[in-house]
């Protein structure tokens, strides 16, 4: 088993106290109450330690007969009754004032792991795997309420209390009493701090197993009818076990390490305990102390002993927290690739002229896409990029979107570097029917309104008639209200599409991308869906990306891009006219399509 080294704990409690204080902004907003939790709570811990010492008085005045007995302890008895109530009251104040701070920090750092998440590029997203990313987001946000909660109900209660009961020791015993009670808290703490930073190596891996495990798992049902296809059911259970196996052998080893570590502690605590024992003993034999000093003295420790037991616990459980929220941190740290430009200033769409002025790209160095593209698409008109497989096609509209920035050139709309501009104008200005349409697992009224949210039901409707689904809709069972299922499964590819097309429809944007729009469709729901999308494009700058050439071929230019170059353009007649690789897929499609028919 690997083992931390100094220097990675010296950073990981440099990274600890560097989430600390990344926390500290989410507590802002409810400052005040954090102090009157904290107020109410030293009132807890003063009434505490009130009520041992008022014990004292009353095992005392029952050694004193000649005290008015009737009298005198049962004032007491009233007022250690009082100081009962007092400490409860004031702790169920504390965790009343402060729920609101604990819950608020969680859903404002939960909410701004979202915001951040949609800020980061879509490189960042197609390489991450969403199964470890939710598990490792999901115990990130709960270890704030974990460290507060601990924090606020555990550690503070018991420095205070220790703080009270030393000044109660330093002020009536001899020194001695409160020596024993340091060394004793000394050794119990480094004990365990020093036990339990070599079991978080355990935690560490037991995360990274843990959410390896629940990525597999993830995977394995989004991909389940692959698996079925396969007939890998029994490889995917096997690689899931075989994480789990790794994740239980740590888990074992985590347990049994735990069991030292408690024995440890409770073997220190009782060691000073029997120790200040014997000295308050001895105390109460030569004279120096009464029994009730004896009484105040076992209560005092008591009192601090418990809790200072659950403390080592609560010192593992915060560590844990503190590696939990470590991966919400980094992740907060993440800068994203594509950002705008400080003071960046929204679009000002005028015609909708679309420009790639020498456009250079690749994902990796190795691999380029895209090699000096360089075409306008003017405003109002139609340019369709055709080609096979692997061209570049697709990762032009990833570019005009701004997921992406080109490594060289520039993409212009009116004239405007759109890498000058604000993220959203830009998209707000263009809409796309992808050619995978993923949609969210609600009814098919929220996905067609999330083309517009503040579009009215009339107007939702009306786009669903343009793109020819309406009918269908309604057709069904629970009409609008049908629910999709996960990315839409419950639908077809081309119900699917016209969702899509739909929602586009919906938005009004200035500038289309059909990016292979009618690639599921049969070839009746595609000529009408073609010419809603011809309706759709009139007046509009479009981009159309796609295979099939039958669908470009009233478009106003068509480039032919190969290997991430432009290599011919013109009209479907002047391309068939030229004799070029134009012309072949055309003639290729042409005799697929009467062999298929």
């Amino acid at each position: 088993m690997k083992r931390i080294s100094a220097t990675e704990r010296i950073h990981g409690d440099r990274r600890d106290w560097h989430n600390l204080r990344a926390m500290l902004p989410f507590l802002w907003e409810f400052r005040g109450r954090a102090a009157l939790a904290i107020g109410c709570l030293v009132l807890a811990k003063v009434a505490n330690v009130g009520v041992p010492m008022l014990l004292k008085e009353i095992v005392d005045a029952f050694e004193h007969p000649e005290t008015q007995a009737l009298v005198l302890p049962l004032t007491l008895l009233l007022g250690y009754g009082a100081l009962k109530l007092s400490s409860s009251l004031f702790n169920e104040l504390r965790d009343v004032v402060f729920a609101r701070v604990r819950y608020r920090a969680m859903r404002r750092l939960s909410t701004r792991v979202l915001t951040h998440l949609h800020r980061l590029s879509l490189r960042y997203h197609l390489g991450r795997q969403s199964g470890a990313i939710s598990r490792d987001l999901e115990r990130g946000t709960r270890s704030v309420s974990t460290i507060l909660n601990y924090v606020v109900f555990s550690v503070l209660p018991v420095v205070v209390e220790f703080l009270l009961i030393a000044v109660v020791l330093l002020g009536q015993y001899a020194l001695s009493f409160t020596l024993v009670t340091f060394a004793t808290v000394a050794v119990y703490f480094v004990f365990t701090f020093a036990i339990t930073e070599w079991r978080m190596d355990y935690r560490r891996q037991m995360n990274r197993f843990d959410s390896q495990g629940n990525s597999q798992a993830f995977d394995s049902l989004m991909n389940y009818e692959t698996v079925k296809y396969f007939g890998n059911e029994r490889l995917e259970l096997e690689r899931y076990d075989a994480t789990l196996d790794a994740w239980e052998g740590l888990a074992v080893r985590s347990q049994n390490s735990m069991s030292v570590l408690n024995f440890g502690q409770g073997a220190i605590i009782s060691v000073g305990v029997t120790l200040i024992m014997i000295l308050a003993a001895r105390g109460v034999v030569d004279g120096s102390m009464s029994i009730g000093d004896l009484v105040l003295v076992n209560a005092l420790l008591l009192q601090l002993f418990i809790p200072l037991g659950m403390l080592g616990i609560v010192y593992r459980q915060i560590k844990y927290a503190l590696a939990d929220m470590d991966l919400v941190f980094k992740l907060l740290e993440r800068e994203p690739e594509i950002e705008d430009a400080p003071g960046a200033p929204a679009l000002a769409l005028r015609t909708g002229e679309v420009r790639f002025e020498h456009v250079d790209f690749h994902y990796q160095p190795e691999r380029a896409i895209l090699r000096d593209v360089d075409f306008t698409i003017p405003a109002g008109q139609t340019v369709a990029v055709v080609g096979h497989s692997g061209a570049g096609k697709s990762t032009l509209s990833r570019l005009l979107f701004r997921f992406y920035d080109p490594i060289g050139g520039r993409v212009l709309i009116d004239g405007q570097d759109i890498r000058a501009v604000s993220q959203d104008s830009l998209r707000a200005a263009i809409g796309i029917v992808p050619q995978d349409t993923v949609l969210f697992n609600e009814s098919i009224y929220y996905n067609l309104a999330y083309g517009r949210p503040g579009a009215s039901r009339a107007e939702i409707e009306q786009a669903a008639e343009m793109a020819h689904i309406r009918d269908f809709i309604e057709s069904l069972p629970d009409g609008w209200e049908t629910v999709v299922g996960e990315r839409g499964l419950k639908l077809s590819g081309g119900e699917k599409q016209r969702v899509a097309i739909a929602r586009t429809i919906l938005k009004r944007p200035r500038i289309l991308v059909f990016d292979e729009a009618t690639s599921s469709l049969d070839s009746r729901t595609e000529q009408a869906i073609q010419q809603t999308l011809a309706e759709v494009a009139e007046n509009h700058t479009t981009l159309v990306i796609a295979h099939r050439l039958s669908t470009v071929v009233e478009a106003d230019r068509i480039l032919v891009m190969e290997a991430g170059r432009i290599r011919e353009q013109g009209t479907h007649q002047q391309l068939l006219a030229a004799g070029g690789q134009y012309a072949a897929m055309w003639e290729l499609q042409q005799r697929e399509g009467a062999q298929s028919s």
